[in-house]
């Protein structure tokens, strides 16, 4: 007997709106994410720029920790180790407002802060050392020669593995499944359960989600042709 295929069994009503506020969901999961790791990875990659030492050791040891554990571990650490080391008050909040999406993003920002932090290292050290110089010579403090002259051409130059960092973040936030976040995949094994249409269910959510990831890389593309027409231009 072959398997009939029915994809409106799991497109319809609030299997529908599941798949809808899964995406969102995963979205904006997504967006936090990447916005904090860039910050963050950003403020890492200046410390162990800096040539402090201490410094330089403990964004070492933060990185290494973060690229050789694996990401469901963490996430499973802050949602079920980590609230037990916060304030009775930001515990009971936590509890009363839902804290699953919360603790995963702040896992998925750490662990993606990493990364981007080692990408922007890597296009700190292709810019010449006399433009720190210049800019120190001109009496501009570290910080602000490395935020108005250095950084915004580490961050052109990173360009590529950044856009692959979004493109794996986007990914992982799959991952947040594990402490019950209601993400895309998440959301697809509701749909599968309750229609036992486990093809239709997983199809959907990858059609979904190569959807999005090639619409991130169109904008990464984008978004790499103007920083090299503005380049040209100059």
């Amino acid at each position: 007997m072959h398997y009939q295929f029915d994809f409106a069994a799991v497109l319809h009503g609030d299997y529908l709106r599941a798949f809808i506020g899964g995406t969102l969901v995963t979205l904006a999961l997504f967006a936090v994410a990447w916005l904090g790791s860039i910050v963050l990875g950003a403020l890492l990659a200046v410390v162990r720029n800096s040539g402090v030492r201490g410094g330089a050791a403990v964004v070492a040891a933060y990185v290494e920790y973060h690229r050789n554990v694996p990401l469901v571990v963490q996430l499973l650490f802050w949602y079920f180790a980590a609230p037990s080391l916060f304030p009775a008050w930001l515990r009971d909040y936590l509890a009363s407002h839902g804290s699953e999406s919360p603790l995963a993003a702040v896992a998925l920002v750490l662990c993606a802060a990493a990364y981007v932090s080692e990408d922007l290292r890597s296009g700190l050290r292709a810019i010449p050392r006399g433009q720190m110089e210049a800019g120190r010579a001109l009496g501009m403090s570290y910080l602000l020669t490395m935020r108005t002259v250095i950084m915004p051409q580490a961050l052109r130059i990173s360009l590529p593995p950044l856009l692959n960092q979004a493109l794996v973040l986007f990914k992982n936030t799959s991952l947040a499944m594990a402490v019950g976040v209601a993400e895309l995949t998440y959301e697809a094994k509701e749909v599968d359960s309750n229609t036992y249409r486990t093809f239709e269910a997983f199809a959907v959510a990858t059609v979904i989600y190569l959807a999005i990831s090639f619409a991130i890389m169109f904008c990464g593309a984008a978004l790499g042709r103007r920083f090299n027409v503005a380049e040209g231009r100059r």
